[in-house]
């Protein structure tokens, strides 16, 4: 697997044309591997989005072998850059692209659409075309359980989320955190700061110290790219969790747990259906059944009688019995978020644009 930044992409391009860095037209070729080419507005890193979207390759490399060429482009910001980047990746005879981040969506359709034969796969998003599939993970379903382990070993009564962007895949993870507390605890209250940020260290870390300055005791890190929260959470001694890829190592003693996920099946499919010219663009929306949301890293600190709830309900989750999303629950205005018994679709799910009640934080307009 290659890996590329933005500035030795740039060096390789102005050098000697983008072609000779990833593969070149001749990947057109029939004899030729298939291009793949993984585009992250972050470092990859050993944590993080970033690292989990790349780790997910790794079997297809292994399973094709020489047959596939992968690279992946990091640390390239939502802009002119990665719309730059991805036109000469496909250019140069890449026919798989995966645009890692929510920003990148409309370049990659605009992509998609002048190149029939390309199969794009875009992070987060919600547009479709034949073959352009949005594809986001049902985080929520992993952060409701999470919710019921922060709940039981808060003291105060009030958790936070350092949280990256206002999109809805975060919306309905914190909303979903917020139940899964409530459900143990009803006067939960969770508190949220909004970094705008998929990668700033310093502004996460500023941000997880303000929220336990307000006596947050369970701090949720919501799609940071860098362990800063759970670090200054294990300084601090309090409990903390992520997305994506565990950071376990970076809080030996107060990480409650990780909300990870494996790209590998989804993937994989999706390289085999470009292969077999079966492709078809769809709105993915992968959880806990399809194999792609786990919570692993319990803290053995979690009471055994919350735990033994925690797998009861992991497992109706998985089976579809239980969905966090299902009501009576009130929205933080005041009104019906769900009605008893109604359980929210997945299209008004990735539409969520409000909070539960309990969420003390306005959304930013």
């Amino acid at each position: 697997m290659t890996m590329m930044t933005r500035r030795t992409l740039m060096q390789t391009a102005a050098a000697a044309g983008l072609a000779g860095a990833i593969g070149g037209r001749a990947a057109l070729a029939a004899d030729k591997p298939l291009g793949i080419t993984l585009v992250v507005p972050s470092p990859i890193g050993d944590v993080g989005w970033g690292h989990a979207l790349a780790a997910g390759l790794d079997p297809i490399k292994a399973a094709y072998g020489d047959k596939v060429k992968v690279t992946v482009v990091e640390n390239i910001p939502e802009g002119p850059d990665a719309d730059r980047i991805m036109n000469k990746t496909v250019a140069d005879g890449n026919t798989f692209l995966i645009a890692g981040s929510f920003g990148y969506q409309n370049g990659a359709l605009q992509i998609a659409r002048r190149n029939p034969k390309v199969t794009v796969l875009h992070a987060s998003g919600f547009q479709v075309a034949p073959n352009f599939s949005p594809f986001a993970a049902k985080y929520f379903q992993g952060t409701y359980l999470l919710g019921m382990a922060a709940a039981a070993l808060s003291k105060t009564g009030k958790l936070g989320s350092v949280s990256a962007f206002a999109i809805p895949e975060l919306i309905t993870s914190i909303n979903a955190f917020t139940l899964g507390a409530q459900a143990v605890r009803p006067d939960i209250e969770v508190s949220v700061v909004w970094v705008n940020s998929w990668f700033d260290p310093a502004k996460e870390q500023e941000a997880a110290k303000a929220l336990i300055a307000q006596k947050c005791d369970v701090i949720f890190s919501n799609a940071q790219d860098t362990p800063s929260v759970i670090s200054a959470c294990e300084e601090a001694g309090v409990y903390a969790f992520n997305l994506n890829s565990s950071m376990k190592s970076y809080a030996p003693k107060t990480y409650l747990g990780c909300v990870s996920t494996d790209w590998s099946p989804f993937f994989k499919a999706s390289v085999d259906a470009h292969l077999s010219n079966t492709f078809k663009g769809a709105n993915t929306f992968l959880g806990v059944a399809d194999k792609v949301v786990e919570v692993v890293d319990w803290n053995p600190a979690i009471p055994a009688d919350t735990m033994t709830k925690i797998k009861a309900a992991e497992k109706k989750i998985a089976d579809g019995s239980l969905s966090p999303f299902t009501g009576p629950f009130t929205k933080a205005d005041g009104s019906e978020g769900a009605a008893s018994g109604k359980t929210l679709t997945d299209g008004e799910i990735v539409a969520m644009d409000w909070h539960v009640k309990g969420v003390t934080t306005p959304l930013p307009k």
